[in-house]
């Protein structure tokens, strides 16, 4: 089995990360992708988290009529902040049989040689790119076991979402219905 693995906060999780995962899932060599929802990224501030579980049941909702996708929550019961070769090699092996393949936008390979052991990520794990504004590093983007994948990819943020509730504007069609549900009835990001 070839697992593409979609990490995030997910905070919340919105409309252009299902197109994303549906995508890998349907349209590459992958047999299903996983959203691993992150507790903690090293590189954001957690202040503006919510809470980890809440994140995880908005995802479970989302992807909840979709065979194609899967939900982790493989890194709450490790150390914080999470670091994707941790993860990656805990994954590895508690499914031994499995092929884990890390799904990136490509904004975010000029951050990647600031990971940990990304160097390891790159030996042992494919890396599928998928399009985002920003620059890209030559000497990244031609790193061994990349593939650049053209995605369809709606320029949308949690951020802006979270922005736009505060400001009490609609988010519809920027989230699942019952994400919005969700995040009404339990009063989110107010």
């Amino acid at each position: 089995m070839k697992v593409g693995l979609l990490f995030g906060s997910f905070n919340p999780i919105h409309t252009g990360h299902l197109i994303l995962a549906n995508y890998m899932a349907t349209n590459t060599d992958l047999d299903t992708v996983w959203l691993v929802v992150s507790p903690q990224n090293p590189f954001k501030p957690s202040n503006t988290l919510l809470h980890e579980f809440d994140r995880l049941h908005m995802v479970s909702l989302a992807i909840a009529d979709n065979p194609n996708l899967g939900v982790s929550n493989i890194e709450f019961s490790m150390p914080k902040p999470s670091y994707t070769i941790d993860t990656l090699t805990y994954l590895q092996e508690k499914y031994p049989s499995y092929e884990f393949v890390l799904i990136m936008g490509e904004d975010n390979l000029a951050l990647f040689p600031k990971w940990k052991n990304y160097e390891r990520i790159l030996e042992y794990h494919q890396v599928y790119v998928y399009p985002r504004s920003g620059s890209v590093l030559e000497e990244v983007a031609t790193f061994p076991n990349m593939k650049f994948v053209k995605a369809p990819i709606l320029d949308i943020s949690a951020t802006f979402i979270r922005q736009c509730i505060r400001e009490e504007k609609s988010i519809k069609y920027m989230v699942p219905d019952d994400i919005i549900d969700y995040i009404k009835v339990h009063k989110l990001y107010q």
